[in-house]
């Protein structure tokens, strides 16, 4: 007990889900921009850099989470919500970088509405995960309760139209796609980008969770 006494009480655990959310929507917005931009090799390059820093700069926060969890006496969320969700944060940004580089290895040389559609959403989806996360140390406020679940609706109904665009690009891929090797590619790559959001999804069900147990 005296040991626990010297331990601190609380630690900034809200603050880094901020900043690991921020990291998210960084990553996310230059992973679009590399999209967009994608018939530009230079531009192309320097957006995937820019998730690759998004993605170490996550990597960063989540370590310093997970050594603050051994040294926090007292945290303000159960200390599995917090080990769940800082990860779960870290798994979009890995996924991102994951797609680039997957898309670099095959050798994708051009990007269709689909995909375009799919990065604009899993974006979308960021940006509400971000803003949900915001809203944690709030939850003593019923204001802060209610935009906590009217965002997590919203990454639902993100997540359920970027598996209707998926389905869309899959059935034109198998109906229009003549080159074998074409297909295999962007049907990894449409399963991958579309994987993004049930991520978002995956994080907005744990804050869901969060907020029915401390408001």
């Amino acid at each position: 007990m005296v040991f626990g006494k010297l331990l601190p009480r609380e630690g900034n655990f809200f603050e880094l889900f901020n900043e690991q959310g921020g990291h998210v929507v960084a990553g996310a917005r230059a992973f679009q921009r590399m999209l967009e931009g994608y018939g530009n090799l230079t531009e192309r390059e320097h957006q995937a850099a820019l998730v690759d820093e998004a993605e170490q700069d996550a990597d960063r926060v989540t370590a310093e989470v997970i050594r603050l969890l051994h040294t926090t006496f007292v945290t303000p969320l159960d200390r599995d919500q917090i080990h769940r969700l800082i990860n779960a944060l870290d798994d979009i940004l890995d996924l991102m970088q994951d797609v680039a580089e997957t898309m670099s290895l095959y050798d994708v040389r051009r990007i269709n509405g689909e995909a375009l559609q799919l990065g604009q959403l899993s974006a979308r989806c960021c940006e509400r995960v971000q803003h949900a996360v915001s809203l944690l140390p709030k939850l003593s406020q019923p204001t802060a309760v209610e935009a906590a679940r009217k965002t997590c609706k919203e990454i639902d109904q993100l997540e359920a139209e970027a598996d209707r665009v998926m389905r869309t690009a899959m059935s034109r891929l198998f109906r229009e796609e003549q080159d074998v090797r074409e297909l295999i590619k962007m049907k990894a790559v449409y399963e991958m980008l579309e994987t993004i959001t049930d991520l978002c999804r995956d994080v907005a069900k744990q804050i869901e969770g969060i907020v029915l147990e401390n408001s």
